[in-house]
């Protein structure tokens, strides 16, 4: 099976947890201390060895591709983004109607043709050693099948997400046999507490399963919908990352990610710090 050179990224989304502001700028452009969530994205793929970057957009965001594909005035931070662009080819192409995630993965199909890729969701944010995708990448080499990205949540959390009956491996206890998943379960009918977070590696055989698939939750096609049909004809595994997530697709998350990352940062450290002790909140 051919190695992963391709990456889609999911952006059309209507940012609606983030109204007003996502009236006129998308979400994946709010800045996580100096630059956009979408940034950290991009960048997550090409560290991991990604050679096309495939944005999933919709009318009206276009601020997203013009960000990476424009020319840009000389500056530091500037130039990495046009770095960017160059260590791998950027594409875009449409989702004229927003349909969901996994008709979202579907518009990339053309782009994709018959190899396997990875997907990484700009609401995810992880801060890893080695990158998250890259982590789900060596699995796949390895095991040659699909890999979902899995994190432990509280019980109450489990409705917030797709959550994975699964059985974990004693070899690798990270690595999970992935039997069912079920998309944002009632608490009480939740089979385990590992939610599926923005990270896949997925074969081809996706794309004609979600070409077949009827609408599911909320009245979208769903990925999670279609990685069950998957499951039951191929293998499909769970990887427990290493790393810390941040969703930066919720207000909080938004805020703690930006707190965090700015005391990565020497010069933000410890004016930070002391800045959080003076207000006394």
């Amino acid at each position: 099976m051919k190695k992963i050179r391709k990456a889609v990224l999911p952006v059309a989304g209507l940012g609606t947890r983030f109204l007003p502001a996502t009236k006129t700028v998308p979400k994946e452009m709010f800045p996580i201390v100096d630059k956009p969530s979408i940034q950290y994205i991009v960048e997550e793929a090409v560290q991991s060895g990604i050679e096309q970057i495939i944005f999933v957009n919709a009318r009206g965001k276009e601020a997203i591709e013009d960000y990476f594909l424009k020319d840009h005035p000389q500056g530091k931070l500037l130039a990495e983004v046009q770095a960017l662009a160059k260590l791998a080819s950027i594409v875009t192409v449409r989702q004229k109607k927003p349909l969901g995630l996994g008709h979202a993965i579907l518009c990339a199909k053309d782009l994709v043709g018959n190899e396997p890729f990875a997907v990484l969701l700009g609401d995810d944010l992880v801060d890893a050693s080695t990158p998250c995708i890259r982590q789900l990448m060596r699995i796949f080499e390895e095991e040659k099948s699909s890999v979902i990205a899995l994190m432990n949540v509280e019980k109450n959390q489990t409705p917030l997400y797709g959550i994975a009956d699964a059985s974990q491996r004693k070899t690798n206890p990270r690595v999970y046999d992935i039997k069912t998943l079920v998309e944002k379960p009632p608490q009480e009918k939740a089979p385990s507490t590992l939610a599926i977070i923005g990270r896949y590696v997925l074969t081809p055989e996706i794309f004609p399963i979600l070409e077949d698939l009827s609408v599911g939750q909320g009245g979208e096609i769903q990925l999670t919908d279609a990685l069950v049909k998957l499951a039951m004809v191929q293998k499909v595994l769970g990887y427990q990352y290493e790393g810390l997530r941040f969703d930066a697709g919720d207000k909080f998350g938004f805020l703690e990610a930006n707190i965090y990352y700015a005391l990565k940062r020497p010069e933000f450290r410890d004016r930070l710090i002391q800045a959080l002790k003076r207000l006394e909140l």
